[in-house]
Parts: structure tokens; C-alpha cells; sequence
């Protein structure tokens, strides 16, 4: 994604903790009480929200929004131009203990962080869990509330719990209207996909 021509000084606000060796990119805004960790990346023009845990390790890219209270865990990866609503959840352990077998407590040692991938324009409603190790596609939305446990293909939209695709969304997040048995189409845009069966997925048709 190209940036802007001229950027101004990132904003980090005055109640935010930022990591000293976080990477927060010029035009990137961090509000108050949310905090950046160690080695945590934020890309140019992203906006942080209020209450925002960004972990360690996790890599935001540019034009992002991730809204008020969402929590994201590393190693997560967040592609340009991604939608993280408020209160929404990137785990990063799918089997958490606080103890060992043995009853002592568990360490960075005892256990592998998993991540979360979200492509290039994806969006996650507000309150959603997604659970790792889970890919979301690119211009992918994932509606409030649903716990994602699967990969989610490119323009799919998911809801429910467990999340299970009810549609099919264009880049400008609205439903593609179905022509025929395989053909969809952006009433706003034009763009037109093809369905496959066997895979469950959409191709843009050129």
C-alpha cells in the first residue's frame, strides 16, 4: 500500500505505553491506555483506538484501524489496510495452561505462540474471537461476535459460533449479489467472481 507523500510525526498519546523498541511508523496514532509491546510494529497512518493491547512481536501494517479495547496477541500478522473492531480478540495458544503437569507454574519456556494472519483489507467485527493458528483472507469479514476456528478464504463472510461462511463480500464490504450458478457480482463496483464448489472459494474474474 502506498503512503502519503508527507507523513507527520507519529501521535502517541500521553496515557499510551509504547515499548522502546516497538516500531510505530510516521502517521500512526496510538490513544490513550493502549500499549504497545517489545519488538510490536504499527504501520504508517494506522489507527490504535483507546485500551488497545498490541503484543509483542506482532506486526500491524499501514492504514489500519484497530478500534477501542481490541486485544492482539503475538506473533500475530495484520496486513495493510485491516479493520480490527472494538473488544475483538487475536488469541495466540489454543491449548493455555497457567500450570505444568507437574504443578509448577508454566513460563515463556513451556509453551509456542501460534498466530493469527489477517490479509490485506480483511475486517473483524466488533467482539469477535479469532483463535489461532488461523488465517482470515484478503477484503475477508468476520461478523461481531463469531469465534473463528477455521481459515477464512478471500471476500467470505462468517458469523456464528463456531464462524461458518454466510455470504460472500466485495472489497467494499457489502454482499455480492449472485448472477448464477456460479457467477457473483459488486452491485457497487462491477466486479465480478467466480464460485468454485470443489474448494469454496472466489476468483475475480478479469
Amino acid at each position: 500500500m502506498t503512503p502519503s507523500p508527507t507523513l507527520p510525526t507519529a501521535f502517541i498519546a500521553p496515557a499510551a505505553v509504547v515499548s522502546p523498541s516497538a516500531d510505530v511508523a510516521p502517521g500512526a496514532r496510538i490513544w490513550d491506555d493502549s500499549h504497545v509491546e517489545a519488538h510490536a510494529s504499527v504501520g504508517s497512518e494506522t489507527l490504535v483506538g483507546r485500551g488497545v493491547t498490541i503484543g509483542a512481536g506482532v506486526r500491524i501494517g499501514a492504514r489500519c484501524k484497530v478500534q477501542n479495547g481490541a486485544l492482539v496477541y503475538g506473533p500475530a500478522v495484520v496486513g495493510d489496510g485491516v479493520f480490527i473492531g472494538p473488544g475483538a480478540v487475536l488469541t495466540n495458544d489454543n491449548t493455555p495452561r497457567a500450570i505444568n503437569p507437574d504443578g509448577s507454574v508454566q513460563d515463556a519456556d513451556d509453551w509456542r505462540p501460534t498466530a493469527v494472519v489477517v490479509e490485506h483489507g480483511a475486517s473483524i467485527g466488533a467482539g469477535a474471537l479469532c483463535v489461532a493458528p488461523i488465517r482470515i483472507g484478503r477484503w475477508a469479514m468476520v461478523a461481531a461476535g463469531a469465534v473463528v476456528v477455521h481459515d477464512v478464504p478471500d471476500h467470505a463472510l462468517v458469523a456464528g459460533v463456531p464462524a461458518r461462511r454466510i455470504g460472500w463480500v466485495s472489497r467494499t464490504g457489502r454482499r455480492l449479489a449472485q448472477v448464477d450458478d456460479h457467477t457473483l457480482v459488486c452491485t457497487e463496483t462491477g466486479d465480478r467472481f467466480l464460485h468454485s464448489e470443489t474448494t469454496d472459494t472466489i476468483e475475480a474474474i478479469r
